[in-house]
């Protein structure tokens, strides 16, 4: 199979060919529990500004921190899930599980670059 540059300059979330259905959206790199937490901790922060705004921005910075974290952490892991998935793979049988890798990287790749 050829390299098709109309597949490959596609938008990870439109299907990649006829009869295929859109995906549903990029997966959330953090947990739900994980950003309600976080973003408890970021507004608990803003509402005590004004009583104790030193205790706020530790409390904002740790909350940033936390973000972080579970940001690096989910990236990794998302590396090593996608690794698996093409490393092991023959070059000249697999090119579907090679395509999709490529769509995977550019799409987490592009949501890293809006930030």
């Amino acid at each position: 199979m050829m390299y098709d540059r109309t597949r490959a300059r596609q938008s990870a979330d439109r299907p990649s060919g006829p009869g295929e259905r859109p995906a549903t959206g990029p997966e959330p790199l953090l947990s739900s529990d994980g950003r309600d937490e976080i973003a408890r901790r970021l507004g608990h922060a803003v509402n005590t500004l004004a009583d104790t705004p030193r205790e706020a921005v530790e409390e904002a910075e740790s909350a940033y921190d936390e973000a972080t974290a579970q940001l690096v952490n989910a990236l990794a892991e998302r590396r090593r899930v996608l690794r698996a998935g093409w490393q092991d793979q023959d070059p000249e049988s697999q090119s579907d599980e090679f395509r999709h890798a490529l769509r995977q990287y550019r799409e987490i790749t592009q949501r890293l670059l809006r930030i």
